[in-house]
């Protein structure tokens, strides 16, 4: 019984403490971009990384966003056209 026990708190801890690393995401098409912040049609701000490279982003088409949140604001981590 305890070796059960055990072996499922065990599982337990490990699944959710890699919940608790996985990024956000969201999906929405781009209102303004430049160089350090992304903002999508639905007014939410991404701030991007100094090291971020364009992937060819541009107003009016569909995106996905990993965020992380840093306080109240949302840092973006990748930033691909939506499929």
């Amino acid at each position: 019984m305890r070796a059960l026990l055990t072996s499922l708190t065990l599982i337990s801890a490990i699944s959710l403490s890699s919940a608790a690393f996985a990024a956000n995401t969201a999906t929405g098409t781009v209102r303004a971009f430049d160089a350090k912040t992304l903002t999508l049609k639905d007014g939410t701000s991404y701030m991007l990384p100094a090291s971020f490279k364009d992937p060819g982003i541009k107003v009016g088409e569909k995106v996905k966003v990993a965020y992380d949140m840093i306080g109240k604001k949302h840092q973006a981590t990748a930033v691909t056209p939506a499929q």
